[in-house]
């Protein structure tokens, strides 16, 4: 599963670029130009998702992107502890940890997106929960 969320990006009278994300209406950035505009949209996504996981706020789902959008990613850490998040559903921590025979906050820090889990965490993560950890570059 990839983690996109659609953006509008039009530009100012200035000629900046203004980055807007559907989903996230609080999460807007800019740029000079449309590569550091599209930079700068996923390095302010990632750090908006980052904060929802930290302070346990509601994340929406990515919608659909129309034809007049752009599909912006966060990056890997962040992506990693929001599809861990998805995976765990109503699985508690502790249970989690039992499956993994770790500690409860070794369970908590896979959905840190300041912490970088190991593949081999991630792929134990994933055994316990039912699901295969797939790799992808895009």
């Amino acid at each position: 599963m990839e983690i996109l969320y659609p953006a509008t990006i039009t530009r100012d009278d200035s000629g900046a670029f203004f980055v807007q994300f559907i989903d996230l209406p609080d999460t807007f950035t800019e740029g000079q130009t449309m590569e550091e505009a599209l930079f700068n949209a996923s390095e302010v996504l990632s750090a908006m998702l980052a904060w929802r996981l930290d302070n346990d706020k509601d994340i929406p789902v990515p919608s659909l992107g129309k034809t007049d959008t752009y599909s912006i990613a966060p990056d890997a850490k962040t992506q990693a502890a929001l599809l861990m998040r998805a995976a765990r559903g109503d699985m508690s921590y502790a249970q989690l940890a039992r499956a993994l025979e770790t500690s409860w906050d070794v369970a908590r820090r896979l959905e840190d997106p300041g912490h970088w889990p190991t593949l081999r965490a991630l792929d134990r993560a994933a055994a316990a929960l039912g699901k295969r950890l797939v790799l992808s570059l895009a």
